[in-house]
């Protein structure tokens, strides 16, 4: 089939969560015999002053080129920014991304779901393609929602209306929760459907530059994240600095990544020892980092973010790479965290609310004489259910099937 993939508030290649899913669902369809185009903001490749679109394109192909991004891949990256690069102005790319999809003859339009995009699902409507929608936020609102009030305040309730008629015009919702869509949404038309991890890159044994040391007897637990509030890196820093008390100066925090929360973080840390940042790291280089850790560390802090409150609703990138690199996994007592993650089988959970949660669960993996075994179980789980490959497979079946149905009822 002939795949749009409508993205364009993502960089690619990128380091954010939302990236590197655009980038692995782009590259495994295309691996599965479909014609995929994908519209991106090229990452890292700003268009200079009196440049043309098609000469930042050219840049952008050479790099994925030149750092051997997906070589084998047959993806169309065509180069397409929100205007002025505001995600709000996302839906003003409809004609010309309905002029592409006719052009193209697309039989799927995917658009990754944005409250003030639909320009991929508009497209479809147009030209009569499968209209497909990625959400990994919440459509509905959750208490204390700006999207509300904003509605509220208009009385005409236009963001609402706006992402019901998305919803009305959607033939496929792709979603790792179905508590973020709206109660009305058929079943039918729900695929439900984790993230996942390049199980083939990351790897136990994967080798690469590495920018920490492990020294002889340390336990290396490593953080990898976007820094905001809601990942809970704060929180590891806590737990070392309660470990150090207790007399164990032996496991040591690794934290990779960049974002608002850093700062905090780092005067946090400030005195604390053993805890070495290491910045925002290319994703490449990232399977190397994992397989030189010990434990991975995903602290999630579900009260610091209000939409949490429908659902723990994010298929948490950090936790399947982990989990691929054969690390065991230290996740909060969250109901999807520990279905994703068992306690005792492929890493350990704690409870969130108890001061030392997270300290006792390091203190307790860290000393676990069976920690090898659950890497080893993590690795296989990773690789039989969270694999991109998985997803992949699992996402171009259903869009094969949803496509001979409505082939069908048009004949």
């Amino acid at each position: 089939m002939r795949i749009l993939y409508t993205a364009i508030d993502q960089q690619v290649p990128g380091t954010t969560g939302g990236s590197v899913h655009v980038a692995q669902v782009a590259h495994g369809l295309a691996a599965l015999g479909h014609d995929v185009h994908a519209l991106v903001t090229p990452g890292n490749q700003s268009i200079q002053d009196g440049e043309s679109i098609e000469s930042a394109l050219r840049r952008f192909k050479q790099r994925v080129q030149q750092e051997d991004i997906f070589p084998d891949s047959s993806v169309q990256w065509h180069s397409m920014r929100p205007p002025l690069g505001w995600r709000q102005l996302r839906w003003m790319r409809v004609q010309r991304i309905t002029e592409l999809t006719r052009a193209l003859r697309a039989d799927v339009v995917i658009e990754r779901y944005y409250n003030f995009g639909g320009e991929g699902v508009t497209a479809a409507s147009r030209t009569g393609a499968l209209a497909v929608l990625e959400v990994n936020t919440p459509i509905i609102d959750h208490a204390g929602s700006l999207k509300r009030l904003i509605d509220r305040a208009l009385f005409f309730e236009p963001l609402r209306r706006w992402r019901e008629w998305q919803c009305r015009q959607t033939d496929l919702f792709v979603t790792p929760s179905t508590r973020i869509l709206p109660q009305w949404v058929e079943p039918r038309r729900v695929l439900r459907l984790e993230w996942g991890a390049d199980t083939t890159r990351f790897t136990p044994d994967a080798h690469g530059d590495v920018p920490f040391r492990r020294e002889p007897g340390e336990t290396v637990v490593i953080f990898a994240g976007a820094f905001r509030p809601w990942h809970g890196a704060i929180h590891l820093v806590s737990a070392i600095a309660k470990l150090r008390a207790r007399g164990r100066p032996d496991i040591k925090a690794v934290f990779v990544g960049d974002g608002p929360e850093l700062r905090r973080v780092r005067r946090a840390a400030a005195g604390v020892g053993n805890i070495l940042f290491v910045g925002r790291l290319s994703h490449w280089r990232m399977p190397a980092c994992l397989a030189a850790a010990d434990i991975g560390v995903a602290p999630f802090d579900v009260e610091a973010h209000g939409p949490l409150r429908l659902d723990f609703y994010w298929s948490p990138l950090k936790v399947f790479e982990y989990m691929a690199a054969g690390l065991p996994v230290i996740v909060p007592n969250v109901h999807r965290l520990r279905v994703l993650c068992r306690d005792g089988r492929e890493g350990v959970t704690y409870d969130a609310a108890e001061a030392d949660g997270l300290a006792n669960a390091i203190e307790r993996l860290a000393d676990a004489p069976h920690r090898d075994d659950l890497g080893r179980a993590a690795r296989e789980r990773a690789v039989k259910e969270y694999g991109w490959d998985v997803h992949c497979r699992r996402l171009s079946e259903t869009l094969e099937r949803a496509h001979e149905q409505m082939d069908a009822k048009e004949h």
